[in-house]
């Protein structure tokens, strides 16, 4: 019984320890915006029986602001983790503080008292993403992540279905909100600090 009462408060002390934020100073650590570049929307993927449309080419930098596991939805057999991200102003921690944010069940919401920066900045310097690793690597990788990390992905946009009549497509533009807004990222490349 003792045994496990250890690896319990082990187990704990690990999630715990990998779940906390990385503190980070102020200012803006990720000034670029995403840069995205349409391709033939013929090229295709496969995963878990899942066909996969490339729809524009991705190259990000950004802040993890939330990072969310799945691994009982529909979409957890391709896409196991969320991130949102932020750049910009929305890479600050300055900024940061002063919003509060939820993530979960496929989406990423915030709420202030008072804005730190104007409400369209929020809205196109964050996303949430779902991130669709392209091997057991980048998976690894992914699942690592936790808020504050720094990160440099590369990939595509896609749209995602399957012979069932799964249908999962991702938006195309940082200024949309609300349902459909999220981009579906196939993850190529990651590089964190």
């Amino acid at each position: 019984m003792r045994e496990l009462l250890v690896i319990g408060a082990l187990l704990t002390g690990v999630y715990l320890w990998t779940g906390r934020e990385i503190s980070r100073p102020a200012g803006v650590l990720v000034q670029e915006d995403p840069v995205q570049r349409q391709v033939d929307s013929r090229l295709t993927l496969d995963k878990n029986g899942y066909q996969i449309n490339l729809l524009a080419s991705f190259d990000i930098r950004a802040r993890v602001i939330a990072a969310e596991r799945y691994r009982f939805d529909r979409g957890a057999q391709v896409s196991p983790v969320d991130l949102a991200l932020g750049w910009g102003a929305m890479s600050d921690s300055s900024v940061l503080q002063q919003i509060s944010v939820a993530q979960g069940g496929r989406t990423y919401s915030w709420w202030v008292k008072n804005y730190p920066v104007p409400r369209t900045i929020i809205e196109t310097h964050s996303a949430n993403m779902h991130m669709i690793p392209a091997d057991d690597g980048i998976e690894r990788q992914l699942k690592s992540l936790r808020p504050g990390n720094l990160v440099h992905l590369k990939g595509y946009l896609v749209e995602v279905s399957n012979k069932e009549g799964f249908r999962w497509k991702s938006s195309l533009t940082r200024s949309d909100t609300g349902a459909g807004a999220c981009e579906l990222l196939w993850v190529e490349s990651l590089a964190s600090w």
